[in-house]
C-alpha cells in the first residue's frame, strides 16, 4: 500500500530529524572524548608543575633556613668577636676551619690512593682548596688567616682489607697515602679508630659538639655519618644557634635522609672521594660453588668503567658453568682476586668463567646489601641508550639517578645517568 503525499513528507521530514539528532549526538560523543583527553593531559601537566612548584619551595624554604641559621650563627661571633680582639697579640687566634672525615664511609679517590705519599698530600691540597673555594662563593668575611684542622677517622686495618679486596691500591700506597696527608701540615691528623659501626660517628659527634661552641671557629665541615648519632647535635647546636657554623661534607654515599632535612648547607669537592662505597672485606668460599642462587634471569654486557649492565639473554650453558676454583688452604693474594660480580650476586651473570669478577665470595646480607645500593648507583645500560629495560623492578642496575632531580653532578653536566626521565621530579627511591 502506497503512502500518501502527506505521510511520505512527514517520513521524509523524521528521517531528516533522525540523522540529524545522530550526526549531533556522534560528534557530542567525540566533542566529549576530546575534550575528557584534553583534561587528563592537563590535570597530568598541571601535576608536574605543583611537583616542581613543591621541589622549588622546599628548596627555597631549606636554603631560607640556612642562610637564617648562618646569619644567626654569626651574630654571636661578631658579639664574641670583641672578646678575642682584645686578646694579647701573642694569643689571638686565627679564624678556626674544622674538617672531620669518616673514612670508613667516604674512601678517598682510587687515582689519589694510588699516588700514595703524593696522592695524600694532593687530597689535603684538594679539600683546602676547596673549602676556601666554597666560602669564598658563599661570601663568608674571614678576618685574618685562616686555620685549618683537618681530621681523618678510620680503622686502618678495615679500611686496608677493604681496599685490597676491592684492588682499589696496594697496602704500601695506602700507607704512603695516610703519611703523605697528615705531613702536609702539622694540623692535619689521621686518627685510629676502633672497630664497630658507629665508632667514627661517636668520634665526629665529640668533635662538633667541642669546637663547633668555639668563638673562634669559622666554620665545621662533616661527612655525614648515621642520622642517629649526629642529629642530636645538631638538634643541640640549633638550640644554641650554632647550627649556621654546620657544613655538611658531600663524601662517597648520599648524606643520612635525616641529615638532608636539616638547614645545613652541603659542599662537594670534585674527585676527591671515590662514588660509593666498596664492599667490605670478605671471606672467599672453599672450591665450591658460591651456595648463593641467582635470584632470577638476566641480561649482561660490559660498559665502560668495569661496570656491567643488562644486555645480552643468558645462555644455559652459562648458567651450568662452575665458577673460579680456590685452593683449599692456599693464601690468597687479596690484591689478585678480583671484586664480586654484581650481577652474579643481585641477578644472574651470563659470562660464567669467562666474566672478569669474581663468583666466589661468601657473601653476608650486609655486604649483599651494600653491593645492591652501590650497583644502584650505576646506570642501567638499557635506560641509559634510551631503550627500555626488559628486567624492570628486577633489574639491578640503577633506572632512576640517585639525587633525583636535585642531583649536584647533574648540574655540572658529569652525572653517569644521561638517559631521559633518569632525574624524575618523584622521590629517586621509587624506581621504575
Amino acid at each position: 500500500m502506497s503512502l500518501t503525499p502527506a505521510a511520505e513528507a512527514n517520513k521524509q521530514h523524521w528521517d531528516e530529524t533522525l540523522t540529524k539528532l545522530l550526526d549531533l549526538s556522534t560528534s557530542t560523543v567525540k566533542r566529549n572524548s576530546e575534550l575528557e583527553s584534553r583534561v587528563a593531559e592537563l590535570d597530568l601537566e598541571l601535576s608536574v608543575w605543583k611537583q616542581a612548584h613543591a621541589t622549588v619551595v622546599e628548596s627555597a624554604e631549606r636554603d631560607r633556613k640556612a642562610h637564617n641559621a648562618q646569619v644567626t650563627t654569626l651574630n654571636r661571633q661578631i658579639s664574641s668577636l670583641e672578646t678575642i680582639k682584645r686578646t694579647p697579640p701573642r694569643q689571638n687566634q686565627n679564624p678556626l676551619i674544622i674538617c672531620a672525615i669518616d673514612a670508613e664511609v667516604n674512601v678517598f679517590h682510587p687515582s689519589l690512593l694510588r699516588q700514595g705519599y703524593q696522592g695524600g698530600r694532593q687530597a689535603a691540597q684538594y679539600t683546602t682548596k676547596g673549602i676556601a673555594e666554597y666560602l669564598s662563593q658563599e661570601g663568608v668575611q674571614v678576618f685574618g688567616r685562616l686555620s685549618f684542622w683537618i681530621t681523618i677517622y678510620l680503622n686502618r686495618r678495615s679500611i686496608l682489607e677493604t681496599l685490597l679486596n676491592n684492588s682499589v691500591c696496594t697496602a704500601d700506597q695506602f700507607e704512603g697515602f695516610i703519611s703523605g696527608f697528615s705531613q702536609t701540615s702539622p694540623r692535619f691528623q689521621v686518627v685510629e679508630v676502633e672497630p664497630g659501626k658507629d665508632a667514627v660517628a661517636l668520634k665526629i659527634q665529640q668533635q662538633l659538639e667541642t669546637f663547633t661552641r668555639f668563638p673562634q671557629t669559622l666554620r665545621v665541615f662533616f661527612t655525614g655519618g648515621t642520622g642517629d648519632t649526629l642529629l642530636p647535635t645538631a638538634h643541640s647546636l640549633a638550640n644554641e644557634e650554632l647550627l649556621g657554623k654546620l657544613v655538611l661534607f658531600h663524601g662517597s654515599d648520599e648524606p643520612a635522609s635525616e641529615l638532608r632535612q636539616l638547614a645545613i648547607p652541603t659542599m662537594h669537592i670534585d674527585d676527591l672521594f671515590m662514588v660509593g662505597r666498596p664492599v667490605p672485606a670478605l671471606r672467599m668460599l672453599p672450591p665450591a660453588r658460591s651456595p648463593i642462587s641467582p635470584l632470577g634471569s638476566a641480561h649482561s654486557q660490559s660498559t665502560a668503567g668495569g661496570l656491567t649492565s643488562p644486555g645480552s639473554e643468558i645462555s644455559q650453558a652459562a648458567m651450568s658453568c662452575p665458577g673460579p676454583m680456590v685452593t683449599p688452604g692456599k693464601p690468597i693474594d687479596p690484591t689478585k682476586v678480583p671484586p664480586p660480580c654484581n650481577e652474579h650476586y643481585l641477578m644472574s651473570c651470563s659470562k660464567g668463567p669467562g666474566c672478569k669478577y669474581s663468583h666466589d665470595w661468601a657473601l653476608t646480607a650486609e655486604q649483599l646489601d651494600i653491593l645492591a645500593k652501590n650497583a644502584k648507583k650505576a646506570p642501567c645500560n638499557y635506560l641509559k641508550n634510551g631503550l627500555e629495560c626488559p628486567h624492570g623492578s628486577r633489574c639491578c642496575w640503577g633506572h632512576v639517578c640517585p639525587g633525583g632531580s636535585n642531583c649536584f653532578h647533574l648540574s655540572k653536566g658529569k652525572c653517569w645517568f644521561k638517559g631521559e626521565g633518569m632525574h624524575p621530579l618523584a622521590d629517586p627511591g621509587e624506581e621504575r
